[in-house]
């Protein structure tokens, strides 16, 4: 079996404080650590276990994991694995780099998010470039604000070429479509960002090839359907993966509507669905203004 996971423990914390994010600088206590070290080592195990599947995974924590030791380990070993195909997670890149050294990079890949007023631009452009020569396979992005934009031009401009940028949507805020294009000169692929896509009774990858897990191994068809397929440890979700069409009115997030059968988006990021990365540099022609 081919199965994508986007798994997603208990971990909350951060050790920024965005105002856009609902974790900023939230602080888990040590036995709540304790408890998310012990559900990923549960999942990394059982993940290590499934040599009849071929596995790709994607760590999407409410939190920043790669300043935790066993997110870095996880990662680690389970590129390793002769049965994963890709291992991913979501960071801000505030870890050090090093860890990447014992990594099997064939498999291994990293989507980070610049946060401007968090760090300084110069060490987060400095982290990317060591990514870049460590042969790290990335992808670097932003939130769409308005007071972002000319951070976001200088990131383009001083971000390796072959480094896809992308621009996610700012959470409630409306695009003009001058505002748009400005976007979208820096990302050709945030039309599909701008606005959330209408879902309801089409047909999409999760809960049949794509699953979403939680510290329980809990298992849902995405992070945004709450009812539940099963649950990963007792093997109790395989019998209810099938095809299936999206019970929601729509899909405003990225990690949700890639895997929209009705988006071309699994032909643009060919080989790169999980750590964002499109098969050729994307181009603005044949790009929906509107979705």
């Amino acid at each position: 079996m081919d199965l994508t996971i986007l798994y997603r423990g208990p971990l909350a914390s951060c050790d920024y404080d965005c105002p856009y994010c609902p974790f900023a600088k939230r602080r888990d206590s040590r036995d709540q650590l304790a408890a998310d070290r012990a559900a990923l080592e549960r999942f990394t195990a059982w993940a290590a276990g499934q040599r009849g599947d071929s596995l790709s995974l994607l760590f999407t924590p409410w939190g920043e994991g790669l300043v935790r030791s066993w997110y870095r380990r996880a990662l680690v070993e389970l590129s390793r694995l002769p049965h994963t195909r890709r291992v991913a997670i979501q960071t801000n890149l505030s870890c050090r780099t090093d860890w990447l050294d014992t990594a099997d990079l064939d498999t291994l890949a990293l989507w980070c998010t610049f946060h401007p007023g968090q760090t300084p631009y110069d060490r987060f452009l400095a982290k990317c470039r060591d990514l870049a020569a460590r042969g790290v396979r990335h992808s670097v992005g932003i939130v769409g604000l308005p007071e972002h934009l000319e951070m976001a031009r200088r990131l383009r401009e001083d971000l390796p070429s072959p480094v896809y940028l992308w621009v996610n949507a700012a959470e409630g805020h409306s695009y003009t479509d001058a505002e748009a294009d400005g976007w979208t000169a820096l990302d050709p692929l945030f039309p599909y960002s701008r606005r959330p896509h209408r879902s309801a009774g089409l047909p999409c990858r999760t809960g049949e090839s794509v699953i979403s897990v939680d510290g329980e191994g809990t298992v849902r068809r995405c992070h945004f359907v709450r009812s539940e397929l099963g649950n990963l440890y007792d093997g109790s979700y395989r019998r209810a993966l099938r095809p299936r069409a999206c019970p929601l009115a729509v899909c405003d997030c990225h990690i949700g509507y890639v895997h929209l059968e009705t988006l071309p988006l699994y032909d643009v990021f060919a080989g790169g669905v999980l750590e964002r990365i499109p098969a050729a540099p994307p181009s603005v022609p044949g790009v929906p203004r509107d979705r």
